[in-house]
């Protein structure tokens, strides 16, 4: 891979980047560079490498490299001082770099607060491309945002391009064309995160499961690319990386899911080498199918943290297609396979758990329930588990390991968790069937940052996304009625290669299959779910439910 490094200059000694890639570490070596900074915590996208993996190889080259992450748009002053120290103790020239470089630029213009005139520092931020004027209106306020005046202002404001945000703004503008619609997304990129799975197992090529944003934002609809750092309610107001303001009438939160990649010891160090993968990641799925082809002996670990997670089938998808690889190669009695979970149970609907266990029994698969990952030593190939004993005590178990594919812990993005959105455990706090926000009458939210008792599929947001969008519309005064989410899930568990186990339910475990069961029972594995999941729902998804086409996902409709 060539770099693409974009450096820019921005005071003595000092440049800013957006987010590096391994071969940028290379260049930067060669451009004389002698330490990096990072100003972006691990794990805010799913092609984003880890700054382990990075710091590694600029070690390896004679770099300096130090981790100071901080959340987009909220840069506190202690942070701003930190970077200024860290800065002045290095070796010269430092590269410091987040997603865009703003979270740099926005460190570096709040620590030189008394160094140099508000003009000067405007100027500079400004000829790196950086517009720094709301981060010094935040400096003359002593800190206080000010949300009086907004840069934007639209009818219908949606946090999030993932499949729920460009779903929703799909049916919005499905059902009124005319409507002011703004999706707010830094990401250049859009994903089809459920094929990631068949990337890990050699069926899809990775560059499939990849559009670019701007050909995925509905037309019609304002792309606002930026990140939120906050959100003010009573205001109507979210906040964007740089302090920026936009307002909004009805606001609709859907940012996805963390991916808390730092929470395991020694995990995110691993990641992508001395066998540790996970099809999580864009960037390691096709790691994932490399072990699997390489292995010929030996132990597979597979893991699942504890709920809630996104696609709670998605880490026993990744282990029934590896089994499946070695069984048809004819290794399977060479290599031990064993299924480390966190949870009680192989699945959380107990209908789909005997055709699951049918191959579990014919793969060997050893389960070990209520374990937990906590640690991985990646140079000694070595897992580490923890369980909690029946009297209250608890036990560490270690595991070698050949080849180890993790599922990391999840949570609700930082800037969700902090923000009057959320509930006490850090989800947007929403109604389960009008997915309107509980305190605030004119928020809605969707998808893996919710707080409803939904599976966290992108088969839930489908059905979601629909209600909101004639909630949304019904709050504007332009349709009749209420629509409610039933809590339909979907996750096509990939027993083999060429048979599914379609599990179909929605809230409390309750069977909700879309096909008659004479076509297909979800509870039995059937090829013609695995056609489902491999020719017809990509297409379904770029094509329809990503341009409003509400194909089996029309809700339902109640009097208010």
């Amino acid at each position: 891979m060539q770099s693409t490094l974009d450096l820019r200059p921005l005071a003595p000694g000092l440049a800013v980047a957006p987010q590096l890639k391994r071969a940028d570490i290379v260049a930067l070596h060669q451009a004389g560079y002698r330490a990096i900074v990072c100003n972006r915590p691990d794990g805010e996208a799913a092609d984003q490498p880890l700054f382990a993996e990075l710091a590694q190889l600029a070690r390896e080259l004679g770099l300096q490299a130090h981790y100071l992450p901080a959340e987009s748009g909220r840069v506190s002053d202690q942070q701003a001082a930190d970077f200024g120290t860290l800065f002045d103790s290095l070796p010269k020239p430092v590269l410091a770099y987040c997603r865009s470089g703003m979270r740099s630029t926005t460190m570096w213009a709040l620590a030189q607060a008394g160094r140099l005139s508000l003009p000067e520092i405007v100027a500079a931020a400004g000829r790196a491309g950086y517009d720094m004027k709301g981060v010094v209106r935040r400096i003359a306020n002593q800190g206080r945002t000010p949300v009086e005046v907004a840069e934007a202002e639209h009818c219908v404001v949606i946090v999030g391009a993932g499949a729920a945000g460009v779903a929703t703004a799909a049916s919005l503008l499905a059902r009124h064309p005319e409507l002011d619609v703004a999706l707010i997304d830094p990401a250049e990129v859009h994903y089809y995160q459920p094929g990631w799975t068949l990337v890990g197992a050699g069926v899809f090529e990775p560059a499939s499961t990849a559009h670019t944003m701007a050909a995925t934002i509905p037309r019609g609809a304002h792309w606002i690319k930026a990140a939120v750092a906050a959100f003010e309610p009573e205001r109507n107001a979210v906040i964007l990386d740089g302090c920026r303001v936009v307002r909004y009438q009805q606001l609709v939160v859907c940012p996805g899911i963390k991916l808390d990649w730092q929470a395991v010891p020694g995990l995110a160090d691993s990641l992508g080498r001395h066998g540790v993968t996970s099809n999580y990641l864009y960037h390691l799925a096709p790691y994932t199918w490399q072990l699997v082809r390489k292995l010929r002996g030996g132990s597979a670990v597979f893991t699942q943290p504890p709920m809630p997670i996104k696609c709670a089938g998605a880490p026993q998808k990744a282990m029934y297609l590896s089994a499946d690889h070695w069984r048809r190669a004819g290794l399977l009695e060479r290599i031990r396979i064993d299924f480390y979970s966190a949870a009680p149970a192989l699945f959380g609907v107990p209908d789909y758990v005997p055709a699951l266990m049918e191959y579990v029994a014919a793969y060997d698969i050893d389960l070990h329930f209520g374990h937990t990952l906590c640690a991985v030593d990646g140079p000694r190939k070595r897992a580490s588990f923890s369980r909690v004993l029946p009297d209250g005590g608890k036990e560490v178990v270690e595991r070698d390991y050949d080849l180890l594919h993790v599922v990391p812990p999840q949570t609700a993005p930082d800037f969700i968790r902090v923000s009057p959105l959320a509930d006490a455990a850090g989800w947007v706090d929403i109604d389960p069937a009008s997915l309107r926000h509980r305190r605030y009458p004119n928020i809605h939210g969707l998808g893996d940052a919710g707080n409803s008792a939904n599976a966290k599929t992108a088969a839930a947001a489908r059905k979601q996304a629909p209600v909101v969008a004639h909630n949304v519309l019904a709050a504007l005064g332009l349709l009749d009625g209420a629509a409610q989410y039933d809590g339909y899930g979907s996750c096509p568990l990939t027993v083999e290669r060429g048979k599914i186990v379609l599990a179909e339910f929605g809230y409390g475990g309750k069977l909700a299959p879309s096909l008659p069961t004479w076509l297909v029972d979800g509870t039995r594995p059937s090829r013609l779910a695995w056609l489902l999941k491999a020719r017809m729902l990509p297409p379904l998804y770029w094509k329809g439910m990503l341009k409003g086409r509400e194909w089996l996902a029309k809700p339902e409709l109640t009097d208010r």
